[in-house]
């Protein structure tokens, strides 16, 4: 199997790690396979592919976009580190509010699927960091939003005090504030689709 699929402390958001393959050239891995992905419940159809370039201590996020283009994201660490985070905006979901957060590096090679419903944001923990990340409905931005990275009520325990932010993500609302249609439906938990 070339992937491995970990649930986390927030069953939908999957950890990947894929196998790699290395030898005196390099090295070769697969970073998707729909059928695989199908198999470990990530069954969306991924429609776009975003790459960025951030310096240390750059944070993005916390960004979402509502229903009906709300986004999942495949999000990998190209170049260098980054803490990715994932906040549960689903009401009635029993980690509502909860957010989770791992280390994606370029040495690990590892991979988080952040489903819909989900903010998503990240902040760089190496001196430069390239990301890619898929998602699986396109840019709409007339459902843009966003949550404070620094939210009291989430507490999110991000490696530096005092990021780089865009002047956006700098006035995102708190959480409870937040304007988002997300529910909560055990017909598209993950436990109902593996």
């Amino acid at each position: 199997m070339p992937f491995q699929f970990s649930r986390t402390r927030i069953p939908e958001v999957i950890l990947i790690e894929p196998r790699v393959y290395l030898d005196r050239r390099g090295f070769f891995m697969e970073s998707y396979k729909r059928s695989e992905f199908a198999a470990h419940g990530i069954c969306e159809t991924f429609v776009q592919s975003n790459h960025s370039f951030s310096a240390k201590d750059v944070l993005r996020g916390l960004h979402y976009q509502r229903n009906p283009k709300a986004q999942g994201k495949l999000v990998r660490a190209l170049v260098g580190s980054i803490f990715d985070v994932a906040v549960d905006m689903r009401r009635g979901s029993p980690t509502f509010g909860k957010w989770l957060g791992v280390e994606l590096s370029a040495v690990t090679r590892s991979m988080l699927y952040v489903p819909p419903g989900f903010a998503h944001g990240f902040c760089v923990t190496s001196e430069r960091a390239e990301i890619l990340y898929m998602t699986t409905e396109e840019y709409a931005p007339a459902y843009e939003a966003g949550v404070s990275w620094q939210d009291p009520d989430l507490a999110i325990s991000w490696p530096t005090a005092n990021p780089e932010l865009s002047e956006r993500d700098a006035h995102w609302p708190i959480f409870r504030e937040a304007d988002h249609n997300f529910e909560y439906s055990l017909d598209t938990s993950l436990d109902q689709r593996t």
